[in-house]
């Protein structure tokens, strides 16, 4: 699932005229950054929800030919992250999902992420998995973190006033029960998160590599000269 639905308000004067996830960086968008790194793990179905300029992700995703793409309109209503993963759910295979921000992604270290965290998975003691980047190996973040990160691989809440040192990376991974019977109400997937949290059942793998996160135009200009030097 990829979530693409969003306003990209901080992306503005460039979002005026375009979706967010058409941004381009380096050569590609960053919804195509995301989707090849998908298609590089094997996933072979990849639902997209759409509601800003969605006539234009729907032209651009038509293009693409791996993985196949399935479009969950939201034109007539934003779902928020967790409604919207509920939408698509029909569309979605499988007992776990991986779940990805479209406006985030990364420059892979000696072994792709998203390989590492499907052999991670273990639902009998994780309600979720998420991907998480240290600070130190991020490009465009500029927040007080987002989690405390255990040596047991449990997750916890930054605290208020608190500085922690991970940020999440806009990938995760959830069962698909998780999304069941929850009604057709808008809701953010934070909210499952901190049930998880509550069970000692979130958890995370640091991310290897570079995180890239695109917020704000200024960002753009820090992701390309990153990929440059990845590539030199």
């Amino acid at each position: 699932m990829v979530l693409a639905a969003g306003l990209g308000t901080r992306m503005k004067p460039i979002t005026e005229t375009r979706p967010k996830p058409l941004v381009t960086v380096g050569d590609r968008t960053l919804l195509d950054h995301v989707l090849d790194r998908l298609a590089e793990a094997g996933v072979e179905r990849a639902v997209v929800n759409v509601h800003h300029h969605a006539d234009q992700m729907e032209a651009h995703l038509g293009r693409r030919t791996s993985p196949e793409i399935i479009i969950s309109d939201e034109r007539g209503r934003l779902m928020d992250s967790g409604g919207g993963v509920v939408k698509a759910l029909p569309h979605l295979r499988g007992d776990a999902i991986f779940i990805l921000n479209a406006d985030t992604f990364w420059i892979d270290g000696a072994r792709p992420n998203l390989a590492r965290m499907a052999e991670m998975w273990d639902p009998k003691r994780m309600d979720a998995l998420l991907l998480v980047a240290a600070l130190t190996a991020s490009v465009g973040f500029e927040g007080a973190g987002d989690f405390q990160f255990f040596t047991d691989g449990r997750l916890r809440r930054r605290a208020e006033r608190q500085v922690t040192p991970f940020a999440y990376a806009g990938v995760a991974i959830m069962p698909r029960a998780a999304f069941e019977n929850r009604g057709d109400e808008p809701f953010s997937i934070n909210r499952l998160w901190n049930e998880a949290i509550e069970r000692d059942r979130l958890h995370g793998l640091r991310l290897d590599g570079v995180w890239l996160h695109v917020g704000t135009p200024e960002a753009i200009v820090e992701a390309e000269r990153a990929i440059d030097l990845s590539v030199v």
